[in-house]
Parts: C-alpha cells; sequence; structure tokens
C-alpha cells in the first residue's frame, strides 16, 4: 500500500520503519527541519549541540531498545547505564544496587541516605500492598491516594521525584493507576528495568537522524519541511494536499491531528473532542555553563520546592559534553523564562555550591506532555477506516514517554499487516 505518516517525531519513525519492512511504500511528512519531534537536538550559540530538553531512558524501554538496534544504533555506547539512583548533593536519598527485581528495590530502601526506619519500613509495606494488588487500582485515584501511608520524606524524596519524571504531573494531579503501571514495569517486572539511561549523545543522533536515514536508503521519502495543510477522502482514498494515498497515520502532535480531521469534514467528532481535550504539562531545561566540573555523578537529584524548581540536575560533561556544562530539568513547569532562570541559578548556589554559573540556553517545551490525570480518556488509534493517528498522547497504558511513543507507532503500522 501507499501510506502516508504525518509527523517524524519518535512514534512516527517507528510507524515508518516498520511499514517499510512490512513491505509497504511510505511517505514521510515533518513540518519542522529536523526529525524528532519533542525529543530532538537543537542548536546553540557557539555551535553548541543541546537537546530541546534533558531525557532520559530506563532499561524497561524494550520496544526503543530493540528499534535502535535495528537501527544501527548501539545504546551500550549512545547512553550511560547506571542502576536507578535518587541522590542529592548532600548524599541523601535512595540508590538501586544491581541484583534481580525486586531485591535491588528492597536492597535500596533499606540503605537509603538520611531515612529512618519508620520512612523505609512505610515504603516498603506500601510497596508490598502494591504488589499484592497486582499493581492495579481504581480509576480515579491519585498518586497522592495512593502514597498516602507513606512517610512525607518518602513522598517528598522519592515519589514526588519518580512521578514528575515519569508523568510530568503533580502526585495530587497524577494517575495513581498509569503511576502503578510505570512502577511495576521498571521495579518489579524484569532485571536492569529501572536502571537510568543517559544520553552520551545528542537527541538526534539517539535515533531520528538513523531513522530517517534508514528510510531513504530503503526507498521511503521524507520530507522534512513540509506541512500538512489539508486532509480528504473520498472514494479512492485518501488525499494530503491533493496527493493520494491508500492509507494515513496521523504521527504529529495531537491538537495539528485534531486540526486535520476537524477540517477534513469525515465526521469523528468524539476522536477530535478526545484529542482537543487534552491538557498539557511544560518542561524546561536550563543549561547552564561553569568553569570547572561540579557534581559527583552525571545526575543528581535537587530539593525541589518555593523558589526551588528543579527536580533534577546532569553534568553534561561527565555524558560526553563540554566541561562544566550543567543541565537543569524542571518538570511540569510554570514560570517565565527569567523568573526561572534566576531561581534555578539561586537552587545551584544553595544546593551544589555553586554560583559562577551562566546561563546557556533555556528551552521551554510548553506542551511537553499532556496532564496524566486520573480517568483521563485519550484518543483511540483508530480515527477513521484507514485513518490512523499514533503517539504516547494515543490511548494505552503509558505516560507521555520515549517508550510510549514507539509502541504506538509500531502498534498503528502492525495494523497494516505485510506486503505479499
Amino acid at each position: 500500500m501507499k501510506l502516508a505518516v504525518v509527523g517524524a517525531g519518535w512514534a512516527g519513525l517507528a510507524c515508518a520503519v516498520h511499514a517499510v519492512r512490512a513491505g509497504h511504500d511510505v511517505t514521510v511528512f515533518e513540518a519542522a527541519r529536523t526529525a524528532g519531534g519533542r525529543a530532538r537536538r537543537v542548536d546553540a550559540s557557539g555551535g553548541l549541540a543541546l537537546d530541546n530538553g534533558q531525557h532520559i531512558l530506563i532499561g524497561a524501554y524494550s520496544a526503543t531498545l530493540a528499534l535502535m538496534r535495528e537501527l544501527g544504533v548501539q545504546p551500550e555506547a549512545a547512553m550511560l547505564r547506571t542502576p536507578l539512583q535518587l541522590r542529592f548533593a548532600d548524599g541523601g536519598g535512595l540508590a538501586l544496587p544491581r541484583l534481580p527485581a525486586p531485591l535491588d528495590l528492597v536492597a535500596g530502601i533499606l540503605g537509603a541516605q538520611g531515612w529512618i526506619w519508620r520512612d523505609k519500613s512505610s515504603l516498603l509495606r506500601t510497596a508490598l500492598a502494591w504488589r499484592a494488588a497486582r499493581f492495579q487500582c481504581e480509576s480515579h485515584t491519585t498518586v497522592a491516594d495512593l502514597c498516602a501511608g507513606l512517610t512525607p520524606r518518602v513522598t517528598k524524596e522519592l515519589i514526588e521525584p519518580l512521578c514528575v519524571s515519569a508523568l510530568n504531573t503533580p502526585v495530587a494531579q497524577s494517575s495513581g493507576q498509569v503511576f502503578l503501571r510505570v512502577l511495576h514495569d521498571a521495579l518489579f517486572a524484569e532485571r536492569g528495568g529501572a536502571d537510568l539511561l543517559l544520553p552520551r549523545v545528542d537527541l538526534g543522533r539517539l535515533l531520528p537522524d538513523a531513522a530517517a536515514d534508514w528510510l531513504v536508503r530503503q526507498g521511503a521519502q521524507v520530507r522534512l519541511g513540509q506541512r500538512v495543510q489539508a486532509l480528504a477522502h473520498d472514494a479512492a482514498g485518501w488525499q494530503l494536499d491533493g496527493e493520494r494515498f491508500d492509507q494515513v497515520i496521523l504521527a504529529s502532535p495531537p491538537w495539528e491531528a485534531a486540526r486535520l480531521v476537524r477540517e477534513s469534514g469525515i465526521g469523528a467528532a468524539s476522536w477530535v473532542a478526545a484529542a482537543e481535550g487534552l491538557r498539557y504539562e511544560a518542561i524546561a531545561t536550563v543549561y547552564a555553563q561553569g568553569a570547572r566540573r561540579v557534581l559527583q555523578a552525571p545526575m543528581v537529584a535537587l530539593r525541589n520546592g518555593p523558589q526551588a524548581p528543579a527536580q533534577f540536575v546532569f553534568d553534561r560533561s561527565l555524558l560526553g559534553g563540554p566541561q562544566g556544562l550543567l543541565a537543569f530539568v524542571v518538570s511540569a513547569s510554570t514560570l517565565g523564562r527569567e523568573q526561572l532562570q534566576d531561581e534555578v541559578l539561586a537552587q545551584a548556589a544553595s544546593q551544589l555550591k555553586e554560583d559562577q554559573l551562566q546561563v546557556v540556553q533555556t528551552v521551554v517545551e510548553k506542551r511537553a506532555t499532556f496532564a496524566c490525570t486520573p480517568g483521563l480518556v485519550r484518543p483511540p488509534m483508530q480515527v477513521a477506516p484507514g485513518l490512523l493517528a499514533c503517539g504516547d498522547y494515543v490511548e494505552g497504558p503509558y505516560p507521555a514517554t520515549l517508550e510510549g511513543a514507539i509502541r504506538s507507532g509500531c502498534a498503528a503500522a502492525s495494523q497494516f499487516g505485510a506486503v505479499g
């Protein structure tokens, strides 16, 4: 079949690769001039290659890791793999040893620095209760509800950082059901599932560049810088700006996919309503440069609160970047750019004892993820016969993550089967 994939983010690229492998004739449309969507390379002043946000992966991202290998990207070389650590600059917090799951979690809890026995026992009891319930809860349950039995220290130093990094939504508003699914797959399903995979290369080189190059080598078309203006349907099939296709996969952001469907006149009002009903959370990354190495590890947790907006800081010099370059990550960000930068620098001075940093660039993705709230109704994959949607926002068990995007793209491609 002649297939069109609208969007060259991680979901669209995964969909296109699998469709080409199945024997279809694929054309990818991308409005931007670079592939990668919301996980892409950006060029800063002075020729410095940064990312549109500091991303991490985890060992449980099986579909993403498999696709990387198929495209010739070796995860072992492209990313630094370490056991899960949520350690603060003062040494407090939790770090998991290399043991089979869930023994690594138990050992990590027992060895958590700065926690008293009441903290540790509350987490052990709660985790056992989650496991006994098969990591299921009522759809209306929030993460705050799930964690009501935990001590304030455990909630502040473990649950809040995990929740905001995985769901990008505050604990009082986050879906407990989705949070439990993430915890199960990362901490209880397989050895190394919770390992942190920290990119040593920019996000373009991590997957999108390799995917686009592979598609072109296989004879597919990848049209960067070409925004699809109109979607139409008639008895002969689908049209994108007058060009005919047998099937179309919308891998663009939900607001753009909703625009195309709504303006096409095909109906699908419930799908459009679900896509347009999503609420979004921002993620900001403040890149700051100092004269020396500041951190003792590639990633350090930060104590987050009033006038301390960042949850994590990454030392890019320990990940192949320039000396002294730090990336401060602010999930569920609500501050203006100048206030954000000022507060992050003050946070660095207070918690890292570094007061000589200069901001290099601040990247704010205002609609980085959908708000993963309890009972959220997400759009289904099927929009209309012959018209599908894929992306991390499409109906599924995961929050807005790279793994969710990859899995959604692969699932959409599988709907068409193999040629011949």
